[in-house]
């Protein structure tokens, strides 16, 4: 069985995971409060659980892993939004918890097995709060229950800090029925007009600690594998966690394996709407950015270093998954997985290192196990492959293809690599995608490469004013399928349909004619850099 290491945050170090149950292998992840849309940020922890979730279910199987990830539908964030836009908390939590569950679809991350919601487990926060009551590790104060910090002594372990260290740094409400200052709300009352539910101490709401500590006991029970989150919520809320955790249930561990991804900057910065640098998933979306290339930017880095979003890296990553789908576009089933992928995603998640070995499968033009591999950590999947339009035109085994690309490839071994750009050039304005690597050049021909090609090909032509090569080249592109939309203002893009019968003669016709000049030339060519 493959060994995985994880960095422990508890421990602060890697270790090699032993699940306590290999039938079994459990991990919860805090989920999102459910009042707005997920901006970038709130994508990051959903994408690196749904790898580790993906690799758990590679090594032990499929039906041997159970993954919670809850939803908070009650909180005073929600409760503000209700009363700002005058709708009902129900709404909001029901449009809003639909709007995250899709735009982490369309970045390939997997629904959990269980999503809780805290308001169907209110019951079950109510029994928790009353047995750390009895057990003396929780009090009732004017109407709220509090947990009693000073009656766990391992509370800070986690994060590192001592309590002491907590007060003198804490910005937390020091309300006058605390006994310590770090002491936290375990409930709390509503008035008449917010969300509650009757309990022994009162009409009231719980706090947000407890939620996930009732939870995760309710679907994981009092030890289980792994917990995560972004590392915001090390402290108070994994803290707090623990410490309700295992005073409610001493015979458990809670989570033995804690682990915390960093935080996302947008172009060097830290994300916020006053420096016009905040969006949300859906805005990215609607800008046009695939779900997958989002993906591709988050595995880029390793998910304990700060992640630096920036439109160079999306240009890129669409650029890369754009060669790589095109390298698998025959390649029939799921694929094969790399060993090396998978040794590096074994080692704490090192998906920057897994993108690399993808690429070392794309030099070498193993489409079998690039899909596959890729495939494992939720890339080339045929759910967010819509955004890729490429489609063959049907001449894929043209023999003038082959021999063109042989001989654009003879020219490069020859340095003559200005007449080996112009070819490529040709090739893309009859939609052929033209790709190097060590052993030779291999060519794809597409639909979506033959309306980008012949659109900027366009603009050049209308640039520089010529009008009569441009109507030409217009009635060209229009018969090889490429309508390229033109006014007195200029271009506007193109559309670029199924290429007909027709348009596929043509384009034979005139890679015959490219390769006749080819081989008239070729000889001299070659002669002149030998």
């Amino acid at each position: 069985m493959v060994e995985i290491k994880l960095h422990n945050t508890r421990t602060r170090k890697k270790e090699v995971f032993t699940p306590i149950d290999v039938n079994d292998v459990r991990m919860y992840v805090c989920g999102p409060t459910v009042y707005d849309r997920a901006h970038l940020g709130n994508a990051r922890p959903v994408v690196v659980f749904d790898v580790l979730n993906r690799l758990l279910r590679h090594v032990y199987g499929e039906d041997h892993v159970t993954y919670v990830r809850n939803f908070t539908d009650v909180d005073d964030k929600i409760i503000a939004r209700a009363e700002e836009s005058g709708r009902e908390i129900g709404q909001i939590t029901s449009e809003t918890t639909q709007w995250f569950l899709e735009d982490m679809a369309a970045l390939g991350a997997r629904e959990p097995d269980h999503m809780p919601r805290a308001t169907q487990y209110i019951g079950q926060m109510v029994t928790m709060i009353e047995e750390l009551i009895a057990g003396g590790h929780a009090y009732e104060a004017e109407g709220h229950v509090l947990f009693a910090v000073e009656s766990y002594e391992n509370y800070g372990a986690l994060s590192g800090r001592t309590v002491k260290d907590m007060i003198a740094g804490s910005r937390v409400e020091v309300a006058p029925y605390k006994l310590n200052p770090m002491d936290f709300v375990l409930w709390k009352p509503s008035s008449g007009d917010q969300p509650g539910w009757e309990s022994p101490w009162g009409y009231g709401r719980p706090g947000w600690h407890i939620e996930c500590s009732a939870m995760s006991y309710e679907l994981l029970g009092d030890s289980f594998d792994i917990h995560g989150g972004g590392n915001d919520l090390m402290f108070p809320h994994h803290e707090n966690e623990i410490a309700q955790s295992c005073c409610a249930h001493p015979k458990g561990d809670f989570a033995r394996y804690w682990m915390h991804n960093e935080m996302l900057q947008v172009e060097g910065k830290k994300m916020s709407k006053s420096l016009g640098n905040f969006f949300t998933v859906r805005d990215l979306l609607e800008q046009g950015v695939p779900g997958e290339v989002i993906r591709f930017v988050f595995l880029s880095t390793h998910y304990r270093k700060p992640m630096d979003w920036t439109a160079a890296k999306a240009e890129n990553a669409k650029k890369t998954l754009e060669k790589w789908r095109a390298l698998i576009e025959n390649v029939r089933g799921e694929g094969d997985i790399d060993v090396a992928v998978v040794e590096c995603l074994s080692n704490d998640l090192n998906t920057s290192q897994v993108l690399t070995e993808l690429t070392r499968l794309a030099d070498q033009g193993n489409g079998a196990a690039l899909k596959g591999s890729a495939r494992l950590v939720g890339l080339l999947t045929d759910e967010l492959g819509d955004w890729f339009s490429w489609e063959y035109a049907s001449f894929n085994d043209n023999k003038n293809i082959v021999e063109i690309l042989r001989l654009r490839a003879e020219l490069r071994r020859n340095k003559a690599y200005e007449e080996a750009d112009s070819l490529r050039h040709a090739l893309n304005l009859l939609g052929v995608a033209v790709f190097d690597r060590a052993d030779g050049s291999y060519g794809f021909p597409t639909r979506g490469l033959l309306g980008r090609a012949r659109y900027s090909e366009a603009r050049k032509l209308h640039e520089a004013g010529n009008q009569e090569e441009l109507f030409k080249f217009l009635d060209d592109s229009s018969q090889l399928g490429v309508e390229i939309n033109i006014d007195g203002t200029g271009l506007h893009g193109f559309s670029s349909g199924l290429i007909s019968a027709d348009a596929r003669k043509k384009a034979d016709i005139a890679l015959e004619y490219a390769l006749e000049d080819l081989r008239r030339n070729s000889s001299k060519l070659m002669g002149k850099y030998k």
